[in-house]
């Protein structure tokens, strides 16, 4: 969870929260990588950005893959103050308490927090970000799945769970 910021043309920027919505927040999510109960947060709920505001009247469908396939205003043009600064929350456990677990940067477009709550399921070791062997967190730490009663049925959960 936290603000959204996005890079453009060499620098960092925030969003405006004009029309922004739980179907934005869905999107901000998926393109994370972060799935879960995708929430919008609008008026700098995570606090004010500095620098340029560098998008405005995002309007996802929710079916995007990443914000820049949702209908948007051109990059720079808004009508905004840091105070309407976008945010999102994409807690996979709305109201548990979600370890930290590190800061990172992905796709060279959004800043995040990633997070691991009990039950979460990561993929290591395999030649693409796509497979690999499964893990699950708990209790701390990451463990691997028994392949015992493995099927493609419980495959298919892992997946839809990435």
């Amino acid at each position: 969870e936290g603000r959204v910021e996005v890079y453009h043309d060499g620098k960092w920027g925030t969003i405006c929260d004009d029309q922004w919505d739980d179907r934005d927040a869905e999107v901000v999510c998926r393109q994370l990588g972060l799935s879960g109960t995708p929430k919008a947060l609008s008026w700098a709920h995570y606090g004010q950005g500095s620098g340029p505001i560098l998008l405005d009247e995002v309007q996802c469908s929710g079916n995007e893959l990443s914000l820049d396939q949702c209908k948007k205003s051109d990059w720079g043009q808004q009508n905004c103050d840091h105070i309407e600064d976008a945010g999102v929350s994409c807690d996979p456990f709305t109201g548990t308490d979600v370890q930290l677990c590190q800061s990172d940067v992905v796709s060279h477009t959004l800043h995040y927090l990633a997070c691991s709550a009990e039950g979460t399921v990561r993929l290591a070791g395999g030649r693409s970000p796509s497979e690999g062997r499964v893990e699950v967190y708990y209790n701390g730490d990451w463990g691997t799945v028994c392949d015992d009663g493995w099927t493609d049925l419980g495959a298919q959960v892992v997946c839809r769970q990435l």
